[in-house]
């Protein structure tokens, strides 16, 4: 009886639900994919850089959100991409040039299915503006690897011992999972690097 009760206070509450009103974000991101390949330079991972869909209301995100391929789904290679509007996830934008990104590996026998809610609770934190102020964020990377999963967070400017702390908080993180900041500038040069011996390996062959 008191089952039924409540199915029918249920019943009368979603009548007086606007389903058509929608929350805004702060601001607006949009979501990238790619899978460039092993062998892929900085020419074909640009061109293989697929924009999906850009959000700014809390509805949009969980709609976009439920309906793309969970991580543990996707192939070696791949990665997502939640960036604000107008900032492209290359080194080169002028958004990333002088920042830098915070990364935490994931081994995935050990990760299993909770990388999609380590993922989830990164882009919550980026997109509810937990993690820093407005000017300070850029976006968030998943990368999809053989062995393990990684999880990035871009921002502007350089490293700091509040946003690792922050990091750590939202993504429940334990003290023995470390969290590594590498600046984009240092990241180029060691990709330029390995290009460089693999031409070299190439020649001599």
């Amino acid at each position: 009886m008191a089952a039924a009760a409540r199915s029918a206070e249920v019943k009368e509450l979603t009548k007086t639900i606007d389903y058509s009103v929608k929350h805004p974000l702060q601001n607006t991101w949009t979501l990238w994919f790619d899978n460039p390949g092993k062998k892929a330079n900085a020419q074909s991972w640009a061109d293989n850089l697929k924009e999906i869909i850009s959000v700014d209301t809390v509805e949009d995100f969980w709609s976009t959100f439920n309906n793309i391929a969970k991580v543990n789904h996707l192939g070696p290679s791949s990665n997502y991409h939640l960036f604000k509007q107008g900032i492209r996830p290359e080194w080169e934008d002028e958004s990333n040039a002088e920042g830098g990104k915070f990364g935490i590996q994931f081994p995935k026998n050990k990760a299993g299915e909770a990388i999609n809610d380590y993922w989830m609770y990164l882009l919550l934190a980026v997109i509810g503006e937990q993690l820093a102020t407005d000017e300070e964020i850029c976006g968030a990377v998943i990368s999809v690897r053989k062995s393990f999963y990684r999880i990035a967070l871009w921002v502007k400017t350089s490293d700091d011992e509040e946003k690792i702390e922050k990091i750590r908080q939202v993504l429940n993180l334990a003290d023995d999972i470390p969290i590594e900041f590498t600046a984009h500038g240092e990241a180029e040069v060691k990709a330029e690097e390995v290009v460089k011996a693999e031409e070299v390996v190439k020649a001599e062959a």
